[in-house]
């Protein structure tokens, strides 16, 4: 914390390199500012909008349904076509669950099984990434729906 005669010095030096800053812009039109109001140390109230309304107003009944906006359904998620893209996903998703599921149960895999689930890891994953396509399926084609 500062002292008081601290901040006075300071409040003086700060106005005397105000005045002394140049020529000040003169305005033909007083304008009225709000006087703010004195420092406190209570927190500041803010302002809220105004009020909302009590009620909400509804859409309309009368509109037919056929006229409002309904999503279409979702297209079915695409299923691996090959063995191998099936195999593939499985090492991706499988093996890393049923490492955990095997550590939750305390359960001892023989290391040769243990060593078969990270290859199935790790080879399925670097065939999806090998057999990724490699043009976008359209040029301008970012991936959003609308």
């Amino acid at each position: 914390m500062s002292r008081p005669d601290d901040e006075s010095q300071t409040d003086s030096a700060w106005r005397q390199i105000v005045e002394n800053y140049g020529e000040r812009a003169r305005l033909d039109d007083p304008v009225d500012v709000p006087e703010l109001p004195a420092r406190t140390s209570e927190p500041a109230s803010y302002v809220t909008g105004p009020e909302e309304p009590d009620e909400v107003e509804d859409v309309p009944d009368d509109i037919p349904e056929v006229d409002r906006f309904q999503q279409p359904a979702p297209p079915p998620a695409p299923a691996p076509t090959t063995w191998q893209r099936r195999v593939a996903w499985g090492g991706v998703f499988v093996a890393p669950v049923l490492t955990v599921l095997v550590a939750l149960l305390s359960v001892r895999l023989p290391a040769l099984l243990g060593w078969c689930l990270v290859t199935w890891f790790v080879g399925g994953f670097l065939y999806l990434v090998a057999t990724m396509p490699r043009t976008p399926r359209e040029p301008w084609d970012d991936g959003s729906r609308v």
